[in-house]
């Protein structure tokens, strides 16, 4: 019996919240969009980096699967999500295949 293909992506998104006063305000912007990004894609996603940082954070967002090219869709939308998520603003993002 062959190994069967897993290919993993993982997509690091460093994320401004300028409007933030607290690590309260960070906190509420950030959750709210791993929340989503968990329900939508049923991906792993966590807080990184930056998290004593008000106006700061850094997530990681991880998808695995057998099918390269729907993992590619997958994280296509995962990044477009991101885009459009209004109170946050996106200073940097990076994909890498595991």
């Amino acid at each position: 019996m062959s190994d069967p293909d897993l290919f993993i992506s993982l997509l690091t998104i460093e994320l401004m919240i300028p409007w933030a006063r607290s690590l309260k305000d960070k906190r509420s912007a950030v959750r709210g969009l791993k929340d989503r990004l968990r329900s939508r894609f049923n991906a792993s996603v966590a807080e990184v980096a930056y998290q004593d940082k008000w106006q700061r954070a850094v997530i990681a967002v991880c998808i695995l699967g057998s099918d390269r090219r729907q993992l590619e869709s997958e994280m296509a939308r995962v990044r477009q999500l991101c885009e459009e998520a209004q109170d946050l603003q996106i200073a940097d993002m990076h994909q890498q295949w595991l």
